[in-house]
Order: C-alpha cells, then structure tokens, then sequence
C-alpha cells in the first residue's frame, strides 16, 4: 500500500523521526543508501513495515506492507508532526533562534504507540546508551517477529506487550539487562490495556497513569509521552546529560543540573521539549571532560 501526503509547513523527515530510533543498528528503524527512512511497528496490535522517503515538490511518500499496513499509512502525517504546533514558541536566546533558523523543519512527531515507547525507554533508565541499544537489539532478534515486505535485513516488528511480559529472567539477563529493569517491563506488560489508553489522554493523565506502574519515573514518563503524544513540553528532568548541554548553550557553563535546566527552559514553558530538540540539534556541545561512564555487562554477573 502506497500513500502520498503533502506537509503544510516543510517537514525534516529525517530529524523528525529519528528519536524513535533506538541505536544506529535498531532493528525496528533503519535509514537506507537512498536516504529513506524504514521503521516497523504495531497499530491496533497488528505488524507492519513502513518506508518513508522524501517525494518532488515537498510531498512525503510512504509504502507500508503487512496486516497493520493500513493503519501506519494513515498515522504516517501525525509521526512526521502534522499535529505539532509550533506556532507559540518564541525562541528569546540566540543560541535557540539560530537553531529553528537552520532546522525549521523540526517538528515533533506522535505515533500513538505506547508500548513501543515505554520498553526501550526502560532499557534506557540509568544505564549508558550502548547497554539500552544491546539490550533492545538482543531482544528483538529472539522475540521480534520478521518485517514484513522488503524490509532491509534483519529487521524485526516490536513484540506485543504479552510477549514482553512473558519473557523469562534469564533471558533479560542475558540481554544485559538488570532485574529492576526487567521487573519494570514484565509490570508494564502485565497492565497494557491502561497504558495503550495514554495515547487517547491529555499529557498531565497520561504521566499519572505511567508513574502509577512501580519503576516508572519523571524521566521515562517523559520520553514515553515527546514519542507517543509528541508532547513538546515533556522535559527529561532526570537525564544524566541534557542539563549540562541546555546550561552549556544558554549560559556557556559546562555543568548544569536539573534544576538549572528548569530555571533556564521555564521562559519556554509548553514548549521546553522543543528548545531541547532545538538545542541539541542546533546548539554547541560541552566539551567533554573526564572518563565515559563504564558499560556494565550483566551477564558476567
């Protein structure tokens, strides 16, 4: 199945879908040689395989295969951000009015897909990025079924949140993932129905509702919601580097907390996760200083 949309504000295809890849070897998205974006996924539970790529005069066109295909055809305009409305961000900092200068086409997308959020956002508490990224390739290799249609290799639609919650211990073990993390994920799986519900609620019902499961905090809720809502107000508050690179480009302090980073985005308050977006895309990277943190391995353990 094919079908063509035309955005009404130009649209970074790219930029705009990438936060839903999980590492550069992410079963579940992939960017091929001819720049088109591949992403698998699960609307109303059943799988599909979605490429999208950049078509003559502004026009994104999208080719989706599998029984869920035609259900992703149609959410294809929300992941690319045409309910994204960016019309009251005032960007007051240069630093940030030099960012959506350069990238205007950064929007922030919504796919209505909750679990397909919230379990690499699991992955991701308190570990570094190539542990999450491990983990989720590990585990979708052994429980992703294939992608449907010609999908570049090896990639995998996201299990359902049954099947997550029914993988054994040993087998998040063997993934390097830690027990509280897979106790999280199988809690999550176990309560789909509510949270499959977040995608229907307004972002202060849908946080309550996911820190309402044990395990799950202010930084995942937020992920969860910037993916599944495209809220561009949810804040990471709680990330181990996004307050450092806010301070660093607003104020030129290389180290910054969580509270600073508040205090700094609260002029852009229903819009603090689109400076984020901005900064980091647009906006100059604090020096780095000191030892990476260690990549664990669990399974040695």
């Amino acid at each position: 199945m094919e079908r063509t949309w035309r955005p009404p504000r130009p649209v970074d295809i790219l930029a705009t879908l990438t936060p839903h890849q999980r590492g550069p070897h992410d079963p579940a998205f992939q960017l091929d040689a001819r720049g088109r974006v591949w992403r698998t996924c699960r609307p109303g539970g059943e799988p599909a395989t979605v490429c999208v790529a950049r078509a003559a005069g502004g026009e994104v066109t999208a080719t989706a295969w599998g029984p869920g295909a035609a259900a992703a055809l149609d959410a294809v305009p929300s992941w690319l951000g045409a309910d994204d409305d960016p019309d009251g961000f005032e960007p007051r900092h240069p630093v940030l009015a030099e960012a959506l200068r350069r990238f205007p086409g950064t929007l922030i997308g919504r796919t209505g897909l909750a679990v397909e959020a919230l379990v690499p956002a699991i992955l991701e508490q308190k570990v570094t990025g190539v542990e999450a990224y491990r983990g989720w390739l590990r585990l979708l290799r052994k429980y992703g079924e294939p992608a449907p249609g010609p999908a570049p290799e090896r990639m995998r639609v996201v299990p359902p949140a049954g099947v997550w919650a029914r993988i054994p211990s040993w087998e998040y073990h063997r993934a390097g993932v830690g027990p509280q993390r897979a106790r999280t994920i199988v809690t999550a799986g176990r309560h789909v129905a509510r949270l499959e519900e977040i995608a229907s609620l307004g972002t202060a019902e849908a946080d309550r509702r996911l820190r309402a499961v044990p395990g799950i905090g202010v930084w995942t809720s937020a992920e969860v919601r910037q993916r599944v809502l495209g809220d561009p107000d949810a804040l990471s508050v709680g990330d181990y580097g996004l307050p450092h690179v806010v301070a660093y480009a607003l104020t030129g302090e290389r180290r910054g907390s969580d509270e600073l980073m508040l205090e700094l985005l609260e002029p852009y308050r229903g819009h603090r996760h689109r400076a984020c977006v901005l900064l980091l895309r647009g906006g100059p990277m604090p020096p780095r200083r000191g030892p990476r943190a260690p990549v664990r391995d669990y399974r040695s353990m």
